[in-house]
């Protein structure tokens, strides 16, 4: 790793805390895994999630097939609705907006039918069956600790279960994951479940551009005709580290980061804390790519905990799922201009 990677993965570390409204905490893996407070589950039935005439209004308080199926659409049409979990919230409010403002349709952020006639443009079933592969199951599977001398230790930071990996593969809640599949065991190779669709088509284009937005919490990457190549819901600094508004360029993009953590530039560390190098994986504290900004310290990068995003706040940085990071990363260069603003 460069001398450059290590110094600009110095501040960006967990998550950060959870917002006092909408969300509840509980732990998962390496940090605090924010969700919202509704009750766990919610009525699945796959027959409807895959039929085009589930056409149910998609708004405030709602939950179940028509939910699910309004976010796996929308994902793969780059409009991310973050982790799926089958229930309406912020992410998919604003995810639903943006897809509305780029068909030219009242942007009320309710799934109405005018958008499922857009949404459903898209014939490919939502879901279908995906075999466990041996691959899935193999591990090392490792409980990860939330200190971060602890994580030190790791020599990875894999999943810490299949379920963890196998959700993270498809964009969806594991528990919902679960839901989907009743009787079904996800540590099984050869077990056939039924998942999300979210095979999306790689960008004919690099991105001319990548904006940031506070207010709207959301990453969106342009082309250089002005187009929407994808819209992703973030995670975006906080009141003891705010978003470095202004125009940057982003100067390093890197897979499987390894994250050197400094306690002197984190205001909630530890006292005993000292400096500390986290190995690459899935549960690193950036996740699976990190983006750096030519503002120093400030980058765009992925996360242990997708379930978070948009719910809590971050260390100055920009945090997005891992599958949405992964993606962005392969639509920017070394200098695209990064755009942050309030």
């Amino acid at each position: 790793m460069s001398k450059v990677i290590v110094l600009l993965l110095v501040v960006c570390s967990l998550p950060g805390f959870a917002s006092q409204k909408r969300v509840k905490v509980k732990k998962h893996g390496s940090v605090d895994r924010a969700k919202v407070t509704e009750p766990a589950k919610v009525p699945l039935d796959p027959e409807a999630i895959n039929n085009p005439a589930t056409m149910d209004a998609v708004g405030p308080e709602a939950k179940g097939n028509a939910v699910v199926r309004a976010q796996i659409l929308l994902d793969r049409f780059h409009f991310s609705p973050g982790e799926i979990d089958g229930r309406y919230g912020d992410n998919l409010r604003v995810a639903v907006r943006g897809f509305q403002n780029d068909k030219k349709l009242p942007a009320s952020g309710v799934v109405d039918q005018a958008t499922w006639q857009q949404l459903d443009a898209d014939s490919s079933p939502v879901l279908v069956p995906y075999t466990i592969s041996p691959d899935d199951v193999k591990g090392p599977f490792v409980k990860i600790p939330s200190d971060m001398q602890e994580k030190a230790k790791l020599d990875a930071l894999g999943y810490e279960s299949p379920e963890e990996g196998i959700g993270e593969k498809f964009h969806i809640d594991p528990d919902l994951l679960k839901d989907l599949n009743p009787g079904k065991n996800l540590g099984n190779a050869g077990e056939q479940i039924m998942v999300p669709n979210v095979q999306r088509s790689p960008s004919p284009v690099k991105a001319a551009r990548v904006e940031v937005s506070k207010s709207q919490r959301t990453v969106i990457a342009y082309s250089p005709d002005e187009k929407i190549l994808a819209q992703y819901p973030a995670t975006i600094g906080s009141e003891h580290d705010p978003l470095p508004i202004g125009d940057w360029k982003i100067t390093v993009v890197k897979m499987n980061p390894i994250f050197n953590y400094n306690p002197n530039l984190f205001w909630d560390a530890k006292p005993e804390d000292s400096k500390a190098t986290i190995k690459p994986g899935p549960n690193n504290p950036v996740g699976l790519v990190w983006m750096g900004l030519s503002k120093e310290h400030y980058g765009i990068h992925g996360t242990p905990s997708p379930g978070t995003i948009g719910h809590t706040e971050s260390h100055g940085c920009i945090r997005l799922t891992n599958w949405d990071a992964v993606e962005l990363a392969g639509m920017v260069d070394v200098g695209t201009p990064a755009i942050l603003k309030e």
